[in-house]
C-alpha cells in the first residue's frame, strides 16, 4: 500500500520559510518523479515543483523559481520542498506526488499516487 504523508505546513509571515516534508511508504522516492502541487483557496491544483528519478534535474513553476528548492533524501525515502520568501500568495494546501513516467509531469494526471496535502498560509 503507497501512503505520502506531508508534513510541515503552518502559518508564517511574508518573508519567511517553511520545509516541507513528505514521508513514503510502499514506494521508493528514487524510482518515481516526485513532485509538489498546491491548491490556492476556490483553485485549482497547481503544479510547483519536480525532481527526477535520477535527482538530477528539477523543475519548477514560474511563481516559485528562485525560492523554493525540492530534493531528496534516498535514505530516508522523503522528499522535501524548502520555501523561502514565502508570500501571501503562496498560501495553498500542498500536496506530494509520485509519478512513474515523465510524460506528463505539468499536470495532475501525470502522477499517481499523492497524498492528503498540508497547509501553508503566509500571513502579509
Amino acid at each position: 500500500q503507497v501512503q505520502l504523508v506531508e508534513s510541515g505546513g503552518g502559518l508564517v509571515q511574508a518573508g519567511g520559510s517553511l520545509r516541507l516534508s513528505c514521508a513514503a511508504s510502499g514506494i521508493t522516492v528514487n524510482a518515481f518523479y516526485m513532485g509538489w502541487f498546491r491548491q490556492p483557496p476556490g483553485k485549482e491544483r497547481e503544479f510547483v515543483a519536480v525532481i527526477s528519478r535520477s535527482g538530477g534535474s528539477t523543475y519548477f513553476a514560474d511563481s516559485v523559481k528562485g525560492r523554493f528548492t525540492i530534493s531528496r533524501d534516498n535514505a530516508k525515502n522523503t522528499l522535501y520542498l524548502q520555501m523561502n520568501s514565502l508570500k501571501p500568495e503562496d498560501t495553498a494546501v500542498y500536496y506530494c506526488a509520485a509519478a512513474p513516467w515523465s510524460g506528463s509531469l505539468y499536470v495532475t494526471s501525470g502522477y499517481n499516487y499523492w497524498g492528503q496535502g498540508t497547509q501553508v498560509t503566509v500571513s502579509s
